[in-house]
Parts: C-alpha cells; sequence; structure tokens
C-alpha cells in the first residue's frame, strides 16, 4: 500500500487557450498543472493517477521524465477543452471537443494519502461511491468547478451539483469562486454561503474571488487571503488549480489555513503571468508575499 502525501486524480486534456494576444495549444486539466506545480517543491511526496488516450501518452512520458511519479490508465479518448478568454482573465468561454472515460475506485484502491485532490473536468468524472471510499482513506479535495457543468453536444453549460448535499459530506477541503458558491448554496454573500457549506459537511471552504482575493472558511473564522497583483496577466488557464496546489502543499506541511492561503495565492499570481504551469521556486513565491501590492477581499 503506497502512503502518499497529496494524491492528485484527474484526467489530462488536450487544450486549446484563445486570449485577446495568443491562441495556443497544450496540455491542461487539473492534473497536469497540479504536477507540474508540485514538482517544484521537493519536500513532498506526490501522485498522479490521470487518464489519457494511448495516442496522448508522451504527456505521460514528459511528466515521468521530469520526476513526477505517475499511475496512468488508457482512456478510448482525451479530454479536449476549447477555452476562449477575453480582456477580461475572470471570464473564459469553453466547449469540450471530446471526453475521457470517467475514473472508478479500483484505479486507486491500492493508495493511501494524507490529501486525495479530485480533479473533476466534468460532472461525471468521479461518481459518488468512490468519493465516499476516498474518504475513508484519507481527506478529500475538491474544486467545484468540475461538478457545476456538463457537455451538450461540445458546449458546456452550468449546472447544479446534484448530489451535492450527499457528496459534500465526503469532502473536508472545497474551493469555489463566487460564481460557484451561489449555485451551490443560492447565497451570493460570502459568510451565508460558507457557513452553509460548512454545515452541509465541508471542513475547508476556499472561495476565490479572482484578483479581489479569497477567504477560507474553517467553521469558525473567516481567513482573508490577499490577491498578490501581477505585473503583467497573461493566461489564467490554471490558476485555480494552481492555488489549490499551493494550498494543499503548505496544509500537508503542517501551515495554517492563513500560511498556506497566503503562499496558494502567491503561487497564483506568479502562474498568471506566463502561459502553461507555474514555473516558480518557493523562495519566488515567498518574495511575492513580501513584496508585491495586495488587495484584500471584503466580506
Amino acid at each position: 500500500m503506497q502512503k502518499i502525501d497529496i494524491c492528485c486524480v484527474g484526467h489530462i486534456t488536450l487544450d486549446k487557450v484563445v486570449t485577446p494576444r495568443q491562441t495556443v495549444y497544450m496540455p491542461g486539466g487539473t492534473s497536469f498543472y497540479f504536477s507540474h506545480a508540485i514538482r517544484h517543491f521537493s519536500d513532498i511526496n506526490y501522485l498522479l493517477v490521470t487518464s489519457l488516450a494511448e495516442s496522448e501518452m508522451k504527456v505521460v512520458a514528459d511528466l515521468q521524465a521530469k520526476g513526477i511519479s505517475v499511475n496512468v490508465f488508457t482512456s478510448a479518448h482525451s479530454v479536449y477543452f476549447e477555452n476562449i478568454y477575453g480582456d477580461n482573465p475572470d471570464n473564459r468561454t469553453q466547449r469540450v471537443l471530446a471526453k475521457a472515460d470517467p475514473f472508478s475506485f479500483q484505479q486507486v484502491k491500492n493508495i493511501d494519502a494524507t490529501y486525495f485532490h479530485l480533479g473533476a473536468l466534468l460532472a461525471d468524472d468521479f461518481p459518488l461511491e468512490m468519493v465516499k471510499e476516498l474518504s475513508r482513506k484519507g481527506l478529500v479535495s475538491i474544486d467545484s468547478q468540475g461538478y457545476l457543468r456538463e457537455v451538450r453536444d461540445q458546449n458546456v453549460y452550468a449546472i447544479d451539483w446534484n448530489d451535492k448535499r450527499e457528496a459534500l459530506k465526503y469532502i473536508h477541503t472545497l474551493k469555489v469562486n463566487e460564481l460557484e458558491m451561489e449555485v451551490l448554496t443560492g447565497y451570493s454573500d460570502i459568510q451565508k454561503a460558507a457557513r452553509l457549506l460548512h454545515e452541509w459537511g465541508v471542513a475547508e471552504i476556499l472561495i476565490t474571488l479572482g484578483s479581489l482575493g479569497s477567504v477560507i472558511f474553517d467553521g469558525q473564522n473567516f481567513h482573508k487571503i490577499p490577491a498578490y497583483k501581477p505585473a503583467e496577466v497573461v493566461d489564467a488557464t490554471g490558476c485555480g488549480d494552481t492555488y489549490n496546489i499551493g494550498y494543499l502543499y503548505q496544509r500537508a506541511k503542517g501551515k495554517s489555513i492563513q500560511e498556506a492561503g497566503e503562499f496558494a495565492a502567491a503561487m497564483a499570481t506568479i502562474k498568471i503571468g506566463k502561459s502553461g504551469p507555474f514555473e516558480g521556486t518557493a523562495a519566488d513565491v515567498m518574495d511575492v508575499i513580501r513584496t508585491a501590492e495586495k488587495v484584500m477581499p471584503e466580506i
């Protein structure tokens, strides 16, 4: 039985990223951004469990060549996303041109981890029973984004999370943005929404507000996390995933919620300054925390 600090489970995607400046084709998905970010921190035991088409296996070979541990399964197709950004990087339009096979508990049953992060890209990526089983083996972390979108005729539609009241009982760490928060709870008020999500079973709720910072609620305290202003906004794709891995990395190392949130926000600032995944060091992150202009969230 493998014992891991953080195990990320998720599909690697093919991404077409269109911004006002350029169009770029690249691998993507939560698992891709997580893995490339965490490889810069050697003091953590990390494992990626992923699934993609045979034709895209070179992406896995590249990850392994960079020292990332990967358990890979073959899917009939890889997920193919088209992300189109306007001048405001907080807004994007998506299409899904292909879907991969869902995951199953059998693919992770022999893994023990402190944190299991389920990088859901679409609502049917992870069956509820898998979430339940994993919660018996470690702390489950989820970004709600994938659970709130489904694909019909290649178009992505916003939906509510059908079995959220049951699933959230088994989730320790949940990341939402302000729109996802309102879809899940019916509240646009951060404090009301966070309290309801905690009441439904989530221990730590991470509410990201884009360039306005983030708020983390642990059932007692609202931790206000600043946004650190980047020198330049180049590509916001993967910023949420980068925030998530920064937070889990610090929590797995025993850091406080405030410390973990600030580290996560600074990682996202570094990432948004370039296309592709996070490239930086812990020293770079701490430098952003010390020197960058801060924007505090208002709650």
